[in-house]
């Protein structure tokens, strides 16, 4: 009789520590439900990662037109036109309230 109820004592202990683990499986910080969650976030990550290096492209190659030891007669020319407000004899000037 001692020996049934150590049996169920245990079995039910045993249950208890797989309902635990089962449920935090599932529904725990790192459980199936929010694996989904960091893979949307994660999609969303490295969809912004692409912009970003897009971006940091188009930069890169405004900066090496810059460069001095291969100047861009136009590049030079519309930042001198845009920083230093100078433009040619026949260009139309409007003026602009900043």
């Amino acid at each position: 009789m001692v020996r049934r109820k150590f049996d169920l004592i245990v079995m039910t202990v045993c249950l208890a520590l797989l309902g635990y683990f089962a449920w935090y499986a599932f529904y725990g910080p790192r459980g199936f439900d929010h694996q989904k969650a960091i893979e949307a976030s994660a999609t969303q990550l490295q969809a912004q990662l692409d912009t970003l290096r897009n971006e940091r492209k188009k930069l890169e190659m405004r900066v090496s037109l810059m460069r001095p030891d291969s100047i861009d007669p136009d590049m030079l020319d519309e930042l001198a036109r845009a920083n230093l407000d100078f433009g040619k004899p026949g260009d139309l000037v409007i003026m602009t309230a900043k």
